[in-house]
């Protein structure tokens, strides 16, 4: 049984399960209280972070490195190109999406108006909210960039980048803070990206205080 130590609106565990579920590679979900640095948690992980994912015997952290591993040991569908060029493009867009834009927005929006209040840090600090808000604007003109010259972000196929963008898009997603309306490509892309049966748990689900909009799990919008 492969299980996955995850928090739902995490974008990296999300960009996790949507690998395995694209594999139809089923999972155990567990939840996990990281901020709590349990004993047994920060065994699993000593940087007490998640995903934490057990598979073939193996404990792992790091989303990436994750995703990396899922690829290798389970190749089909394949969501790295085999092109060398290629490969490298997918790669640069899943850091672009998990260190640039984690930094500039789903940490000032998602962070800010969910977890502060999971985690008992307190009240979103607006500065953080105005600037994500304002930050989103620029990925989202750059992804419709991307978009208008390719039929996937980073090329003609599917492929980990989408992923990874999907990731954190639906989770900023789940609490109304995306401007789909600005970008017609964008919202096509994720339409269709939200469509695929490995986004079925993602838009299942809820987290207990922050009811998603009714839009969350149309995949018409």
């Amino acid at each position: 049984m492969i299980r996955l130590y995850h928090v739902p609106l995490s974008p990296f565990c999300r960009k996790v399960r949507l690998s395995l579920a694209e594999k139809k590679l089923e999972v155990e979900l567990v939840e996990e209280r990281y901020w709590e640095r349990s004993t047994d948690f920060l065994h699993r992980n000593p940087a007490g972070k998640v995903p934490v994912l057990k598979m073939d015997g193996r404990t792992m952290a790091e989303s990436t490195a994750i995703c990396e591993y899922i690829e290798e040991v389970h190749p089909e569908p394949p969501l790295l190109p085999k092109d060398a060029a290629r490969r490298y493009e997918v790669r640069r867009l899943v850091a672009w999406f998990d260190d640039k834009f984690h930094h500039e927005v789903t940490s000032k929006l998602l962070y800010e108006r969910v977890n502060k209040k999971i985690t008992g840090e307190g009240y979103p600090d607006s500065r953080n909210v105005k600037a994500g808000a304002r930050a989103i604007r620029f990925h989202l003109d750059y992804m419709g960039w991307l978009l208008d010259q390719r039929r996937w972000l980073a090329g003609d196929v599917m492929t980990l980048a989408d992923f990874a963008a999907a990731a954190h898009l639906s989770a900023l997603d789940y609490i109304s803070d995306v401007d789909w309306n600005r970008n017609a490509s964008v919202k096509d892309w994720y339409a269709k990206i939200k469509s695929r049966p490995a986004f079925r748990s993602i838009l299942a689900d809820h987290v207990p205080g922050f009811p998603p909009p009714p839009h969350y799990a149309d995949l018409d919008f």
